[in-house]
Order: C-alpha cells, then structure tokens, then sequence
C-alpha cells in the first residue's frame, strides 16, 4: 500500500477546510468546551455516583450538551433523536444478526464442538495457547460476557484436569475474548465507532484481526506466565461451585453437568442450555466455517474495493456478498440450516430460538442508539469541531488522542461502550480527513482504549472475581493488569500500522 502523508495534515486541513464551508456554531470556543464538559461530567456522574442505566445517562448528557451549548430549548434532543435512529438503523440490525449467530452457536453444541476438538488435540504444556485460540475463534460472533460464562467451565475443568492454577488458562481465554469484544466487529463497539467515523468494515475487520492476534498473544499466554507466580490459586475443585462430576478427558463447556453449553439471560446470570437427546452436535469443520463465513465474505469484499476489481463481474458479487448486512444475513440463514434443521431441529424450534436471541441485546440497542444520539450531539451543536481542532493543533496525532480519550472515559464509567461512543463523536471530525486505513486504525485505537484498566466500575471485574474465586486484590493483579496490558499492545500495534501504511 502506497505512503500517505502525515494523517495530521489531512485532519488539519479538512477541519480548516470544513469551518470554512460552513457557518460557525452559534456558541463560543469556551462554551462548547464547557458544554462538552459538562455533558460528559454527567454522562460519568449519573453512571458512576447514581448507578443509572447508561443508556438514560447519556439521554441526559445529550440534552445537557445541547442546552449548555445554546441550542434552543425546543430543539435540545432533535439531534439525539435523529442520531439515536440513524445508528440503531446503521448498527442495531447488525448487532440482531450476529446475536442470532451467537445463540444458534452456543445452543447446537457448535460452540461445544470447536472447544472440544481444540482441547482434545493439544498437548498439556500447550493448554493456555489452546484456550487463546479457543476464545479468538468462538469471541468473534459472541459478545463478551455470554462468551465469559461459555469459557470459564472450561477453564475450570482444563485446570482441574491438569492439576494447574486456572489463572494460566484463563487469563489467554480471556484475552482472546476481550481483543475481539474491543477491536473486531460485529461487536457493538467497533460497529459504532465505525459508523460514527465513517470507516470501512471490511478493512476495519482486517486490520482489526491483524492487531488482535500479537495482543492476545501478549497479553494472553505470555502474560499468564508471571501472573500465575504472583497470584497463586490451587487447582479447582468445583466449576462454578458445583462438583465436577466429569471424566478427566472431558473438557467440555459443562461445568460437570452432561454435555451443555452456557449462555446469559437478559439479566446477564448463567443459563445451562440442554440440546435434545435426539438432537445431533454439528461438526467441528461445520462450526468453524459458520463463524468464519462472514469474516471471510466481508475481508473478500476489502480485497476486491483496494485491488480496484469493483466493475468487474465477479467483484460486484463479492461487493454485494461483503456488504455487512448482507454478510450477516446470510450466515445467519446458513446458521439456521447447519445448526438447526441440520441437527434436527423443528422449524418451531429454530422460531423460539430466535426469538430468544433478541432478549439479552435488547438493553445494548439502546446504549448503543443513546450513544449515536450523544455523538450527533456532539457533531450538530459544533462541539466535536472544535475539541477536534485542538486535539490538531496540540500536535497529538488521531490515534493517540483516540485512544486517550476512549481510555479515560473507560476509567471513569466502566463501560468500554460508553467510552467507544464519547470517543467516537470526540474524533469523529478529525476522522473526515484521513484516508480509509487511517480511519480504520482510529476506530482500532478507540476499541484499545475503551478495555483499559477495568477496575471496580466495570461489572466484568466482578464477574471475573466471582468465577475465579479471587480476592478484589488478586482481581486487580490479574484481570484488571491484563486489560491494562492488551490495551496498552494494541495501541502500539496500531501506532506501528500507522507508521507504516
């Protein structure tokens, strides 16, 4: 790929270029910093002091934004309204589809399956790079948290298995998981910052993998290494506080408890999901390429837009093919054949299937539109502009500044959503004047920074404290120095990327 300029310059420029083809925001520079200051102090108040639902903090940082920034008070959440809808439109389907993808997975044994065939192929001394990979593959349709309740079993046997610390298997699993939840769509926080930036899926997608395998490399199994030396937990003797009743050379997701995956209710506890005893356990190769299909029919579409081969006929099909919606869509009407009819299920079945895959992502819509609104926000009251135009006249460059902001937010709220979004409207000017990739790494170096330091705020501090067994200190040494760990690698990852495409 040919070297462009500086990504600065042309963040520079375009933002010079933009204040002067249009009218300058009714209210001063000090008060739009004053109201992005204020719209994000209430944002973090309401979710850190008041324990309100993120998606009602950021409707009332929203209208404090506005109002602070001199937009009358009739038109305080015409533009939260209008960005709430375009994104839920732009995002919200995707988000739907990949839920479906995610449950079909978990519910057939396929998930079970890939897990299965993994473990029972590798070596013990090799287990914690096995448990990465397990994550890397499976963490790409599932969101985080439903993945953290189908992997911790696992973890638990596979160390009880081995007589090992489960810190050394667990900590690359949850590498892997949390990598993708932050740098890879479809999970809700790339998408959105995506659609905020303006930034290509496919090439985002591709980047993203690209950065996520050296981070969980690093954070994962080498970082479990000398964490398992300063926090030493004996082998477990229970998966989740139940006796594992299992064989030895069983290591499945079951948690003792006869061949069942697990998934989150929309209250986010565990649910042990039973397949039938008639019901057949798809195959490992079936598995995987369900996974996989719209990875690969998104990256092909990447391949065809950077190689210029659009007009030709086959690239129509495989710009048609790679369009997110439809690659979506597609894997998920594949799913329902290879997971469903193809295991035999009932047509019935498969309908009350997916009808429960919408229950659990119903409160992440709504963070994410609140989040879409917040940013259109920031962008119509002309806040963004200016925040934008300092962060380049400071001399910071788009990635670092990206991942700054998203890494405070992440601290302050807990919620690497959160953080995706406020950073995402934040940089969203400065993102009009890079180049495709450059814009793509943006979006990277937001998702690295939306996962940094998870401490007491964030509830997955607490639901990996709680499934470990760890002391909030031992939870510190571990978990949260991991996240801090991955973020910090991605971002230098990014910034080499940068330098070099």
């Amino acid at each position: 790929m040919l070297h462009t300029a500086h990504p600065l310059a042309h963040a520079t420029a375009q933002i010079t270029a933009q204040a002067a083809d249009t009218a300058a925001p009714a209210a001063s520079t000090p008060q739009l910093v004053v109201a992005a200051v204020a719209g994000i102090a209430v944002i973090v108040a309401l979710i850190v002091w008041l324990k309100l639902h993120p998606f009602l903090a950021l409707v009332l940082g929203s209208g404090v934004l506005a109002l602070v920034a001199g937009i009358g008070l009739t038109d305080t959440f015409s533009s939260f309204t209008a960005g709430l809808g375009s994104t839920v439109a732009g995002v919200g389907v995707l988000i739907a589809l990949g839920a479906i993808i995610g449950k079909l997975l978990i519910d057939s044994g396929g998930a079970d399956r890939i897990v299965d065939t993994i473990l029972d192929r590798t070596p013990a001394a090799r287990l914690p790079w096995a448990m990465a990979l397990i994550a890397f593959v499976i963490g790409i349709p599932l969101f985080f948290e439903v993945g953290v309740v189908l992997l911790i079993p696992v973890v638990m046997i596979v160390a009880r298995r081995v007589r090992t610390n489960p810190v050394l298997v667990g900590i690359p699993a949850l590498a892997g998981l949390s990598a993708l939840h932050g740098l890879v769509p479809p999970h809700p926080g790339p998408l959105l910052a995506i659609d905020a930036l303006g930034a290509n899926l496919g090439l985002t997608l591709g980047l993203g993998l690209l950065v996520a395998v050296p981070t969980v490399i690093v954070a994962g199994p080498l970082l479990a290494i000398p964490l398992t030396r300063w926090v030493r937990l004996a082998p477990p003797t229970t998966v989740l506080g139940v006796p594992d009743s299992g064989t030895d050379d069983a290591a499945t997701g079951t948690g003792g408890t006869g061949g069942t995956g697990g998934t989150t209710g929309a209250g986010g506890t565990a649910t042990a999901v039973a397949p039938a005893a008639t019901l057949r356990k798809p195959s490992f190769g079936m598995s995987v390429l369900v996974v996989l299909l719209p990875v690969i029919l998104m990256l092909a579409r990447s391949v065809v837009e950077i190689a210029g081969a659009g007009e030709t006929g086959y690239g129509t099909v495989l710009e048609f093919l790679g369009e997110p919606l439809v690659a979506l869509l597609l894997t998920s009407l594949f799913a329902l054949v290879a997971f469903g009819t193809g295991t035999g299920r009932t047509r019935q079945q498969l309908g009350d299937l997916v009808g429960s895959s919408f229950a659990p992502i119903a409160g992440i819509l709504l963070i994410v539109g609140a989040g879409g609104g917040f940013k259109q926000t920031l962008v119509d009251s002309g806040v963004g502009e200016v925040i934008a135009s300092g962060i380049a006249d400071a001399g910071i460059t788009p990635l670092l500044a990206g991942w700054l902001v998203a890494a405070l937010i992440r601290i302050a709220t807990g919620s690497a959503t959160v953080a995706t979004i406020t950073a995402a409207g934040i940089m969203a000017p400065l993102a009009a004047g890079l180049d495709p990739t450059q814009a793509a790494l943006l979006v990277l170096a937001i998702g690295a920074g939306s996962v940094f330091l998870s401490h007491v705020n964030d509830a997955g501090f607490w639901l990996v404290k709680e499934y470990f067994g760890m002391t909030v200190g031992q939870t510190f040494k571990t978990w949260s120095l991991m996240e801090s760990v991955l973020s910090v690698v991605a971002l230098l990852t990014v910034l080499l990327l940068g330098a070099v495409l």
